[in-house]
Order: structure tokens, then sequence, then C-alpha cells
């Protein structure tokens, strides 16, 4: 594939739920991609799924959706209690895969799958959508060329408010239950894109009766004075905000701060400017389209690159040690896989 920036990229999906819906409906905004194929666990919902959105290849296991060599590309989209073996079944068939955040239930298992793509020269990458967020990347910009200066304070939260009985997901420990893989990956991964792994972890939760954390606060320090202040929540509706500060001025990025439609920049001695997503990006699309992930996949299929330098594995290795840490501080364990 290196060297043809013209080829279309054949995608395969595996599962059938919301977020991969969501995503197939993105990737139809691509002329260059095409969805060739959907794997579930059951062939009626593979077909179901195919029927929805005009898929020629249903297929009733991961296994055979994997076997397909007319597919470029996998995109994961299971819960993440099953990221590490579904994108282990895509990798070992030779097939490249972009897989749902969280990466994986803990750091060992993103290691492993990380050296099994590396042994086979496979492109691997976590569906970090803000990563790939034109707004966003343009903020990283604006703090790389010094606009607030030196960023030494963070926060972000994401929470919201449901009545979960004890058999939802979120409160199963078996499928990696609890507000921090779901919703505090969110917080965790902006801060740790501004600033990278912190040098200290610090943590509290709130636990359900599965032992499983329903809030979750974290404070994240780095050597030079750097702090993080991050909250992630199933029994509060925080939002999802995020604020990044620096020595000269700061940044506000408002609800949905992981997939902004503007940003605040507030800069000493100046009237604070809003710059909106189509100040950055007009090519038509709306911002809530998973669309620039899938674009910079296809890009990177296409230079024959095994890794995104906007979201690389050693980012998200290092994401999934944060994540393990603050477990550890608060207590929450997976069955199984801890």
């Amino acid at each position: 594939m290196s060297g043809d920036s013209t080829r279309t990229i054949r995608w395969g999906i595996l599962a059938t739920g919301g977020i991969a819906a969501t995503f197939t409906e993105a990737l139809r905004t691509l002329p260059d991609a095409e969805v060739v194929a959907v794997g579930s666990r059951t062939l009626d919902g593979a077909k179901a799924f195919a029927e929805r959105y005009g898929i020629p290849r249903a297929y009733g296991s991961w296994a055979e959706l994997a076997a397909d060599d007319g597919v470029d590309v996998v995109y994961v989209a299971t819960p993440h209690s099953a990221h590490r073996e579904a994108s282990g079944i895509c990798l070992e068939a030779g097939r490249a895969v972009l897989c749902e955040k969280a990466f994986t239930i803990n750091a060992r298992e993103a290691e492993e799958l990380v050296e099994l793509a590396r042994e086979r020269g496979l492109f691997l990458m976590e569906a970090m959508w803000t990563y790939c967020n034109p707004l966003i990347r343009h903020m990283l910009a604006l703090i790389a060329d010094g606009v607030i200066g030196e960023v030494r304070d963070v926060t972000a939260a994401f929470g919201f408010s449901g009545d979960f009985p004890a058999t939802h997901r979120l409160r199963d420990p078996a499928q990696g239950g609890g507000a921090l893989l779901d919703l505090g990956v969110y917080p965790v991964s902006f801060a740790q894109l501004l600033l990278g792994e912190p040098d200290d972890v610090q943590a509290w939760s709130h636990l359900t009766p599965e032992r499983v954390d329903d809030n979750t606060g974290i404070v994240l320090g780095w050597n030079d004075g750097a702090v993080a202040t991050l909250s992630c929540s199933i029994t509060a509706d925080t939002g999802a905000h995020a604020t990044v500060t620096g020595t000269a001025g700061r940044i506000e990025l408002p609800e949905g701060f992981f997939n902004p439609p503007y940003l605040t920049l507030h800069r000493q001695g100046e009237a604070p400017r809003t710059i909106t997503f189509s100040d950055v990006v007009d090519d038509g699309h709306d911002r809530g389209t998973m669309r620039y992930e899938a674009a910079e996949v296809m890009r990177c299929l296409r230079a024959a690159e095994t890794e995104s330098p906007l979201v690389p594995l050693s980012g998200s290795l290092s994401i999934m040690r944060t994540l393990d840490t603050i477990r550890a501080r608060t207590g929450v364990t997976y069955p199984g896989v801890d």
C-alpha cells in the first residue's frame, strides 16, 4: 500500500453497537473509505448491521472477519474488556487495527497488543479521536508557540448521572466497569496530551457494591511543578469541560472538551478570543464526526506507517499505566486480568 496516496481503504467493523454505528457513518463521509465487512458474535447481529449500512459481507464471529483478505483494517468497537482479545485476533490474522478507548483493561494487555503489532509489522492505533481533532491540534500549536506561556495547570471533568442497575456493564467488574475507563480516560488522556506521563499520581474513588468506581477524583503531578486536577463520575452530572492554564494566559474548552465546538483564549491584558471549529477547518463536515481519526488511519496505511504520530503507541501505553496506578490507589480490580 506504500506510495499510493489515492487507494481506497477497505474497512471491517468488529461489533455492532452504537459506537460502531457512529464510526461507520463517519466512514461514509470519506470518499476513499469503503466498509466491506462486519463481524459480530452472532450472525444475525452482523447481518442486521450489514443490511442497515449496505455492507456486502457479514460474519458471525470475530475470527471470520479477521480472516477476510479483502479487509485492510479493522475497527474494534467492543467494550474495552474485549479489546485485547478482539484486536489480538485481528493482528494475528494480519489485519491492521484501530481499537476504541480505553485501549485495553490494563497496561499489560496494551503492551501485549503493541508487541504483537510490532512483531507482525502491522498498523495499530487507539481510537483517541481527540488527538486527531483539528481544533485540538490547533490548540496544541498555539501552546507550542507560547501563546499562553508554559502550561502549569490542567483541569478536566467528565461525568453524568444515571440509575444503573447492578447488572449494567458500567457496574460490572468483569466488563471493566466504573467511571474511570469509560469516562476518566478522556480527562487523563487530555492532561497527558499536554504534559506527558505524570511523575506522581494521587486518586480517590467511591466504589459501588461491585467494587467499581462511580465517582473518582485524580491529581497528577510533574516534577517541573505542573499539575492536573481531573474527575470522572457516573453519579454526578459534572458535564465535560476543561481548562489549560499557562504562565501567560489560559485556554477554556466548553462542554464536550474532547471534541469541542470552540475554544476561548484568554491572554493577560487582552480581551478573550473565541476560535471555532469552522475557523480551523472548513470542509463542510460536522465536528462531531469521527472522520478525522479514520482519515489519519488511512493516511498512515497508505504511507506504510505502523503507528500514527498523532496517536503514538507510546502515548497509549503511558495512559494505561496512569489508569492502572489510579486503580491501584482506589482499590478497583478486574477479575481475571489484574
